[in-house]
Order: C-alpha cells, then sequence, then structure tokens
C-alpha cells in the first residue's frame, strides 16, 4: 500500500519534469507559465519510441480501484508555449558559427539585421522591436537609438534568445514587431573550465592597403591610455559654462594654449598600412556547483575579447536633380579602415534551494571602434577642384548591466522577482576632419594649382574636432504573482517599472586661420597644427556647436505598467491567452543651456501618454501534433531620444549627418496573425502564417541635402502604414544509416532547414494630411510618397542552412544562405527616388569537429563568409540614373578556432 502513492507520485513528478512550461522557462521564455500541458506516458515500449503519442498508465489500487496517468508529452519549447515564438538555443547559435548574436538572429523566420545589429522584425525596424537581457530591458550606448544594437553581445555570453512575435500583455507595449529576449549563460551543473582562440582572414582587408593612426599604445585592447583624455585646459573651459570663442570670456592666447593641448600629433596623422594585421580572438569560461543541505549555489564567469579589421573602398554621392540625371552634386571614393575591439565578461551565480531560484547576473561589454578615412573627389560647387579629406575618430561604446531574479514556487502560487541596473556609455574623443583642396589651375593662376593645400579659411580647407560623450543609466524592476485557479487554469497579475535617463554633449570646434603662407597651406596635418604654427600664425579656435544651441540635452523615460492575464484550456485542445496591459509613460528630451543664454531655440519635448493594451491568443489543437494560433493585440511605438533632438550627428558608419524633429508624436498599431504548426517529429516541423499591421503615426526618415550638399537624414510622422505578409519555416532531418553500412554514416543526419517571409507595407498619404516638423505643420505628401513602403522593409527574406551532423559526438558541416530584397533606409530629398539598400544574398560555411586529446575534449571550427562576395549597395535609381550614396565590396572573410575543455 505504501509502494502505490510513491510510484503515483513518482509518474507525476515525472510528468512535471517534462512539462512544457519547464522547458520553456529553461529556454528563457516569457515571464508567465505556459499554459498547463500534462505528459502523456506510453503505455508500451514501441509507444515510448513515438513522439507526442497519447496513452494511460493504470497502476492497481485495490478492488475495482485503479489510478491513471494521462498526459501528452510535449518536448517541443515552440510549439508548448502559449504565444508564436522562435528560439535559438545554445546548438542553434553554434550551429551558424556567428561571433556575435545579431548573426545568428538573421537566420529566424521573418527576421533581419541592418546596420550595426539592429533587428528588424517582419520588415519593422528597429524602433518596433524589444530587446531584453534575462526579461530586463537594455539601455543603448548608440546616439541615434533608444534600442541596443545586438551585434555587441558576443555569442559566449548568450545561452539561448527567445523571439516573441505575437504580443502578450506581461511585456512592455513598445511592441510592434516582436520582443527577443536573451538569455545568459546557465548555472553549470559540474565545474568545467574552457579556453578558446582563434584568428581570421579577410579578402578585402587582410594583408591590403588601409589607412590607420597611431593613437595610443594600449589602442590594441579597446582601451586608450590616457592619450585622449580631454586635456586639463579643455575640460576648465567646458565646464565654465561659456563658448569657447574669442571675446567670450576667452582671449587669443588662451585658445592658443587650448589649442596647443590639442596638438595631440598622433590622432592626428592618417598613416598608410599596406599590411593590415589579421583578425584574432581569445576567451575563457569556467564554472562550479557548490552543493550544500538544501540546495546548491552554481558560480559561472566567462571573459573574451576580438580584434577585428575591415576596409572598405566605398563610392559616396549625392545629386540636387530630381531624376537624378548629370554629373552627381558630390563624388567621393573613400577608402575606411575600421579596428574594432570587443571585450567582454560576465559573472553569474545561481542559488537553488528546493522549488526556488535565485539568479544574479552581472555583464560588462566595451565595444571599441577606431576608425581612419581618406578620401577624395569632387563637388560641383567647386568646379575643378579635387578634394581631399581626412578623419580619425575613436569611439567606445561600453554597456554594464547587474540585475537580480528570483523566483518562488509555493503549491498553486509562483512568484516572480527582478530589479536590474543597467548603464551605457558612448564616448568619441578626438573625432578630426581635415579637408585640403587642389585647384588644378594652371601655374600662372594659382602656383599651388597641382598642390593640395588647407588654408584653413574654409576656401580651401578646414579643420575639426569634436569631442562626445553619452551616458544612459537605465532602472528596472517587476513583479509577477501566478496562481493556479484549476488544473487547466492559471491567472498572472504584474507590475513593471522602468526608468531611463540619458545625457549627451558633443562639443564641436573648427580651426581656423587668414593669410597663412603658401609653404604653410601644405603642411600635413600635425605640422599645420603644430605649437609653432598656432603662435606664429594666429591660427584660432571656433567653437561651431554654439550656434544652433544644439550642443547638449537631457533625456528621459519613466514607464509604470500593470498587467493582468488568464491562460486557461477552454475545452478539450483549445487555450487561450488573454491579457491587457495599462501603461502610463513619460517622455521628456530637452536642450542643455550650456552656455547660460537663457534657452534655446530648440524646443524641448514632453510626451505624456497612457494606453490600454489588450492581448489574445487562441490556440486551437486540431490533431495531436497539429495546431492553429490566431493572436490579436494593440501595441505603441515611441520616438526613440536623438529623433526628438535637432542636434546634429554625424554617423561614421554611413558619413550621414542625423537631426532630430522635437514634434514626433508616438505611434500605436493594431496587430493580427493566423497561424498554422505541424510537429510532424521530435525537433522538426512545418509552420506557416499571414500576419497584418496598421499604423497610427509611423515614424519615417527622410532626407534633405545642405547647402554644402550634405546628405543630412531627419525624422517625421507619416499620416498611416499598413503591413501585411506570410511567412513559411520548415525544418527536417534525415537518417543517413541507410545509404551505407559503414560506421560514418551509422550515427549522422541531414539537416534541413528553411524559411521565408514575404512582406508588403504601404504609407497612406492623403489630400489633406500633414505632419509637423520642428514645430510647423505641413504637408505631408511634401516627405512622403502615398503607396511607398517603409523604411526597413524588404519584401522577401530567405534563410536555408543544410547541413551534416553526428547525433553521437560533435560533427558539424552546414551551408548557410541568406538573402533580403532591397529596402528602403531613407526617403528621397525633394521629391527625388527614395534610397533603397540592396543586401543581396550571402552564401556561408561553417564546420565544427570535436576530437578529444589527452582525455581532453577539443573543438575546432572553420568558416568561410560571404562566398559569393556580394557588394554592400545604398543607391538611388531613375530611370537609368543611378546616384550611389554609398557602395563597397564586403569581402570574403574565412577564420579558424578551437577551444579546449577541462
Amino acid at each position: 500500500m505504501t509502494k502505490r502513492p510513491i510510484f503515483a507520485s513518482l509518474l507525476l513528478l515525472s510528468s512535471a519534469l517534462v512539462a512544457p512550461a519547464a522547458l520553456a522557462q529553461d529556454m528563457g521564455a516569457p515571464a508567465p507559465d505556459a499554459p498547463p500541458v500534462t505528459a502523456e506516458v506510453p503505455a508500451t515500449d514501441d509507444a515510448a519510441a513515438q513522439d507526442d503519442e497519447q496513452g494511460d498508465v493504470s497502476i492497481p489500487g485495490g478492488a475495482d480501484q485503479e489510478i491513471v496517468v494521462t498526459g501528452r508529452f510535449t518536448p517541443n519549447v515552440v510549439r508548448a508555449t502559449p504565444e508564436v515564438v522562435s528560439v535559438l538555443s545554445s546548438a542553434d547559435i553554434a550551429r551558424t558559427g556567428e561571433g556575435d548574436i545579431s548573426g545568428s538572429l538573421q537566420r529566424v523566420t521573418g527576421l533581419s539585421v541592418v546596420g550595426s545589429g539592429f533587428v528588424y522584425v517582419r520588415g519593422l525596424g528597429d524602433r518596433y522591436s524589444l530587446a531584453l537581457l534575462n526579461g530586463s530591458p537594455l539601455p543603448s550606448p548608440e546616439p541615434l537609438k533608444r534600442v541596443v544594437p545586438l551585434d555587441i553581445f558576443p555569442s559566449n555570453v548568450i545561452d539561448s534568445t527567445l523571439v516573441q512575435k505575437s504580443y502578450s500583455a506581461n511585456f512592455p507595449g513598445e511592441f510592434g514587431g516582436g520582443v527577443i529576449n536573451l538569455t545568459t549563460k546557465a548555472i553549470p551543473r559540474e565545474p568545467f573550465i574552457t579556453f578558446s582562440g582563434g584568428i581570421g582572414w579577410d579578402s578585402e582587408t587582410t594583408n591590403q592597403l588601409g589607412y590607420t593612426y597611431y593613437g595610443s599604445d594600449t589602442d590594441v585592447t579597446g582601451f586608450d591610455d590616457g592619450s585622449r583624455d580631454v586635456p586639463s585646459v579643455l575640460k576648465a573651459a567646458f565646464a565654465s559654462g561659456k563658448p569657447i570663442l574669442e571675446g567670450a570670456d576667452f582671449s587669443q592666447e588662451d585658445l592658443e594654449f587650448i589649442q596647443m593641448e590639442l596638438v595631440n600629433s598622433d590622432t592626428a596623422l592618417l598613416q598608410q598600412n599596406d599590411h593590415i594585421p589579421i583578425n584574432w580572438s581569445a576567451g575563457i569560461t569556467g564554472g562550479t556547483t557548490i552543493p550544500f543541505a538544501d540546495g546548491e549555489l552554481g558560480i559561472i564567469a566567462t571573459a573574451g575579447i576580438s580584434n577585428k579589421w575591415r576596409t572598405r573602398d566605398t563610392l559616396q554621392q549625392t545629386s540636387l536633380n530630381k531624376d537624378l540625371s548629370g554629373d552627381p552634386q558630390t563624388s567621393y571614393n573613400r577608402v575606411i579602415t575600421d579596428n574594432r575591439i570587443v571585450v567582454n565578461a560576465l559573472l553569474g551565480f545561481g542559488l537553488e534551494i528546493g522549488e526556488h531560484k535565485l539568479r544574479w547576473t552581472n555583464l560588462f561589454i566595451r565595444d571599441t571602434l577606431k576608425q581612419a578615412r581618406l578620401g577624395l573627389g569632387t563637388d560641383a560647387n567647386q568646379v575643378g577642384r579635387d578634394i581631399m579629406k581626412q578623419d580619425t575618430a575613436w569611439y567606445e561604446r561600453q554597456l554594464i548591466n547587474t540585475q537580480f531574479v528570483g523566483e518562488f514556487h509555493f503549491d498553486a502560487l509562483k512568484v516572480d522577482l527582478r530589479g536590474a541596473y543597467a548603464n551605457s556609455q558612448r564616448e568619441a574623443p578626438y573625432e578630426r576632419g581635415f579637408t585640403y583642396v587642389r585647384t588644378n589651375l594652371p601655374t600662372a593662376q594659382d602656383p599651388t594649382g597641382n598642390k593640395f593645400v588647407n588654408d584653413l579659411g574654409g576656401n580651401r580647407g578646414d579643420a575639426t574636432i569634436a569631442f562626445s560623450d553619452l551616458n544612459e543609466d537605465l532602472w528596472s524592476g517587476g513583479v509577477d504573482l501566478s496562481y493556479e485557479l484549476a488544473p487547466q487554469i492559471t491567472a498572472t497579475v504584474g507590475y513593471a517599472y522602468s526608468d531611463t535617463s540619458r545625457t549627451a554633449v558633443r562639443r564641436a570646434f573648427q580651426f581656423r586661420a587668414s593669410g597663412l603662407p603658401v609653404p604653410v597651406t601644405q603642411l600635413r596635418p600635425d605640422y599645420l597644427l603644430s605649437d609653432a604654427s598656432i603662435q606664429l600664425y594666429d591660427i584660432t579656435l571656433v567653437e561651431t556647436s554654439a550656434q544652433d544651441g544644439t550642443a547638449a540635452f537631457d533625456a528621459g523615460l519613466t514607464t509604470h505598467a500593470g498587467y493582468a492575464q488568464l491562460q486557461a484550456e477552454i475545452v478539450s485542445g483549445m487555450n487561450v491567452n488573454v491579457g491587457v496591459r495599462y501603461e502610463d509613460g513619460k517622455q521628456t528630451v530637452v536642450p542643455i543651456d550650456l552656455f547660460g543664454t537663457g534657452g534655446s531655440a530648440i524646443a524641448a519635448t514632453n510626451l505624456k501618454n497612457d494606453y490600454w493594451l489588450p492581448a489574445v491568443t487562441l490556440t486551437w489543437e486540431v490533431a495531436p501534433d497539429m495546431q492553429l494560433r490566431l493572436n490579436a493585440a494593440n501595441t505603441i511605438a515611441r520616438p526613440q531620444f536623438r529623433e526628438l533632438i535637432a542636434q546634429i550627428y554625424q554617423d561614421p558608419e554611413s558619413n550621414r549627418q542625423f537631426r532630430g524633429n522635437p514634434s514626433l508624436a508616438d505611434s500605436e498599431l493594431w496587430n493580427s496573425e493566423l497561424r498554422y504548426e505541424w510537429y510532424f517529429a521530435k525537433d522538426q516541423r512545418f509552420t506557416a502564417a499571414g500576419f497584418f499591421k496598421k499604423i497610427e503615426n509611423p515614424i519615417e526618415a527622410y532626407t534633405s541635402l545642405s547647402t554644402d550638399s550634405i546628405a543630412n537624414t531627419s525624422f517625421a510622422n507619416a499620416p498611416k502604414a499598413l503591413l501585411y505578409g506570410g511567412e513559411v519555416e520548415v525544418q527536417k532531418y534525415f537518417a543517413l544509416d541507410t545509404l551505407s553500412d559503414a560506421a560514418f554514416w551509422a550515427s549522422r543526419r541531414l539537416v534541413l532547414i528553411g524559411n521565408y517571409t514575404y512582406t508588403k507595407s504601404e504609407i497612406q498619404v492623403g489630400a489633406g494630411d500633414t505632419t509637423v516638423i520642428n514645430g510647423v505643420v505641413q504637408d505631408a505628401s511634401n516627405f512622403f510618397f502615398d503607396g511607398a513602403p517603409l523604411t526597413g522593409q524588404s519584401d522577401h527574406l530567405v534563410n536555408i542552412q543544410i547541413g551534416l551532423e553526428d547525433q553521437d559526438n560533435l560533427s558539424q558541416q552546414t551551408l548557410l544562405l541568406t538573402y533580403a530584397s532591397p529596402r528602403v533606409t531613407s526617403r528621397g530629398p525633394s521629391g527625388q527616388p527614395d534610397i533603397r539598400e540592396k543586401p543581396g544574398i550571402s552564401l556561408d560555411f561553417v564546420a565544427r569537429q570535436g576530437i578529444s586529446l589527452l582525455d581532453k575534449e577539443i573543438e575546432l571550427k572553420f568558416e568561410a563568409r560571404n562566398l559569393t562576395g556580394r557588394n554592400y549597395e545604398e543607391v538611388q535609381t531613375s530611370g537609368d540614373n543611378r546616384i550611389f550614396l554609398n557602395r563597397y565590396k564586403l569581402g570574403r572573410t574565412f577564420s579558424l578556432s578551437a577551444s579546449l575543455k577541462f
């Protein structure tokens, strides 16, 4: 009699252990529990070999008594969760071989990666995507974005990634395309330590011509040794509250002294390097578990560094003509060499006491870009002249994150607590630019007509320098209470709080002189601005950032949210997840009056809105291995900080200027989706979905040309937009043991993973529709074409993986093909065609092989990227006329790495 209830309890416990809710939690699923799904225990050994097989287990319990345990074994996390999700496990991430998590995410159905790691979900820009780390929001080190770029997250610190495309009320309301929840490395179950290292080669960069500059002795680490610190006299001038101009409490002698502190030849002199170094990386990861009476304590730590080089030989043009006819207004060939160093470290602690789990995670990422550019081109405003531009820069992006998560189980009650603090910074000291001009006039008209000169007067050259600093703090916290009202009904209520504050300062200067001697105008940059030149020729310093009052701004976003959600099985095989979220948000962007002028010509932004955001997902199991999902929800998208301040920002990636619009308003979205899912075998599936979104006041980028023909991008609310489309995905394995009796094929299988997404979007602009630009109401048709697509949306996205892998040992060989059709990056200026990016086709090959040496596990990995040799193009087209905003060869890359596990 004693054994029977124990046996029954063990069966029930085994059902709980394989329940999808537990799996989903391990994979970083949303905070609320997945719908209760019991696990079926097959009645026979033959049935046990079948996936998703149904059956009963009967246990004799005396006369006319028996205990029957009935359930359904559903090991697939994607199937088990109550919403539409895609999951990248650690195995999936390893198969793609990507060095950062954004590279792996572009393999997910409906996702594309634009620029520096910004993820677009189903054609919606990064503003419509939400990135979380272990369920907590993240700040961004990017001046142009409030969303964090995912290319700063090395794949060695991420254990899994969940992408949820249907909205549920437990997530923040800024959810247009989807949420991306990154889960850091889990606490180990046994002690281990792993060392790794690798080298790489780029066909367009390694051992090829490029440009660089000295900088400091420690640049190779991504940390400056102090050479780029703001000089003490300049720092005092910054703190004075006065623009650094002659007459504004600064004498000519003061300015000369400041300038001489800025000489810093190590950051000014561009150097040619005919043999750019190879790429390399190194890392170490270790962990252990300490058991004690009531539980165990796990510790994991990882640290890594990568140093990569990239040279781009670019063509960058602009046109003033509506049909792009004639010669370009400006045309530059620029060689840009980037040295990117990423340093990361993670320290995590996990404590398990019975059913309760506590987790404390600390993450540090520093992403440094050392950039050198040399360009030669023409400008129609300077007929016959050749213009040479030289730029050097150092961009430090840094993220520090500490977060605490607690999961407490009390029978039917579950309590989830979370709290986090994150700080992101971006510093750009000594952004230098020099312009030299060659008139090409006969010697009789110009003695230096065949030479490049810089007279620091603006007509024949100039010199600039800028210091930028961005700091953002994000505090967040929340609590979720879930209660199982009945075996198939769980109610959840929750509260979430987040407070983001950002301060950004950019101080820009120009060196000016008049009547420089001809020999001096021909000096290289470090001699041109040497101590002697500054003193002898009265070279002065003018602060250009003081001219429009946009040198600095404060920004903040505070949200309070409460939600209620119910997950229930309405009838057998039909589950509903319904909820509503109330979210109150206050967003401010205020220019900082650095110079005590009593105000700014730039208006402050103060957006205060609250929303009720309902969401419902209905899941119907039409057959044991098939289900339909129907989702509908309302969500929002807020303007990003940088888009709300009319401060000029030079983007180093696109070499384009950006300026915000303080009059932007929130966007509101209505989302719906119908999805079919067929799980025909273990870890194998076919899915198809159709989706529709209606957007009120979508925020779109548009481009204009300044008087000096520089392309400037700003932002405005379009009246409305529609987005709709469909996607299909298939994942299938084929056992290869039937091909031959050879042992090689016994445990190998063919892996086929493919997905395709079709998306169509249309901006709707009608007669009388308006938009507001810097407080001025304007006709929306001046900025947007009716029927034009949303920026960033590709009509077609294709991902295919074809691989061979060993199921018993580590041995994988995978071909990965990615295609994205052209997409708009910005509206064209002054009625010109839109600016389109052409991502094209990319073919990669990744091979991973495990070997054992002296009883140690060694993993070898070979990667070959962009085997198709595709180019990058950002282009405007009108008939046969084309203008390349940016064009360059991407190059093929090859790398070899190894890791040793103890």
